[in-house]
């Protein structure tokens, strides 16, 4: 069974950065395709960024691009987030997700980290 767990949130000011990390188990993943998701109270889940294990390919949601970055070691099954220049409305619970390259939708989550971005 796949696990997802993310770490490094927090609570910083707007301007500043932090970098999220998930770990990922269980499975094979250079088949999986990895992503960032983030929910804010009262909003719909949002895609933030996201790539394959075995790929450079990497997008981004239209809010976060040129402020975020994600990228990946696979070497240590774990996939990261560099968020920079934050701003309040990037507060949110940020979520680890994946999915099989074949799969229509992402699978598995992570049980979700809180960023709290103050003005």
């Amino acid at each position: 069974q796949v696990q997802l767990v993310e770490s490094g949130g927090g609570l910083v000011q707007a301007g500043d950065s932090l970098r999220l990390s998930c770990s990922a188990s269980g499975g094979t993943f250079s088949n999986y395709v990895m992503g960032w998701f983030r929910q804010a109270p009262g909003k719909e889940r949002e895609f933030v960024a996201g790539g394959a294990w075995s790929s450079a390919y990497t997008n981004y949601g239209d809010s976060v691009k040129g402020r975020f970055t994600f990228s990946r070691d696979p070497s240590k099954n774990t996939v990261y987030l560099q968020m920079n220049t934050l701003r309040p409305e990037d507060t949110a619970v940020y979520y680890c997700a994946s999915r099989r390259r074949s799969a229509a939708s992402y699978e598995y989550w992570g049980q979700g980290t809180q960023v709290t971005v103050s003005s």
